[in-house]
């Protein structure tokens, strides 16, 4: 039976990363999943989910999604999913009960002021399956807030909510230093540093 699944993560989790694997496994087995994404996220050019660890494969929008281009599909993989609204997570609702489709969602949970997105929101009431991809905080624990900095390594907690950047704007951080807005006492060595990929997904430029 199809199910609709929402993967969440803070900043930093390699959500993308984990959403090309699954669309890669399906292939592997003969089998053809679809990529999507919203229009919103150009952060990687234009119709491409991309994975700083070098993962990279091109996708449609999620306007550009009908049930044609779903029922041709073994499952539908949807990157970025808390810039979906109310009436796409009631679409791929749609896709899972009366077309049979699976669904898998990729994206944050909550903003950097902690306030659940939109698409999110509907997605933890709507979904079958609620699956926590993890990463941890500069200190160790589990992150599970999405701080947003200033080039002075201030932590923000005003703003528009979507405002599209990496590892250069967001980070990921336990609730303590999330509240303390405590960016670690290395942040700005970690900041300048060459990545590696490891544990790394560009999946924040909107927290």
């Amino acid at each position: 039976m199809a199910k609709l699944y929402f993967r969440y993560g803070a900043m930093g989790s390699s959500k993308s990363a984990n959403a090309l694997m699954v669309w890669y496994n399906y292939r592997e087995r003969g089998q053809e999943a679809l990529l999507v994404k919203p229009r919103v996220d150009q952060r990687d050019g234009e119709r491409v989910v991309r994975s700083r660890m070098g993962l990279a494969y091109p996708c449609i929008y999620f306007h550009e999604l009908d049930d044609r281009a779903a029922k041709r599909h073994a499952c539908v993989i949807v990157d970025e999913a808390q810039f979906l609204t109310k009436e796409e997570v009631l679409y791929l609702v749609h896709l899972v009960d009366d077309l049979g489709v699976p669904v898998i969602c990729y994206g944050l949970r909550a903003d950097f002021k902690g306030d659940l997105f939109p698409g999110s929101a509907a997605l933890l009431v709507m979904s079958d399956r609620i699956e926590e991809v993890k990463t941890i905080c500069w200190c160790g624990r589990k992150a599970t807030f999405n701080a947003r900095f200033d080039g002075e390594g201030n932590v923000l907690k005003e703003g528009a909510q979507v405002v599209l950047g990496s590892n250069d704007t967001y980070i990921g951080l336990c609730r303590r230093h999330w509240m303390e807005g405590n960016l670690g006492p290395d942040f700005k060595k970690r900041l300048h540093a060459p990545a590696d990929g490891a544990g790394a997904d560009r999946a924040g430029g909107e927290a």
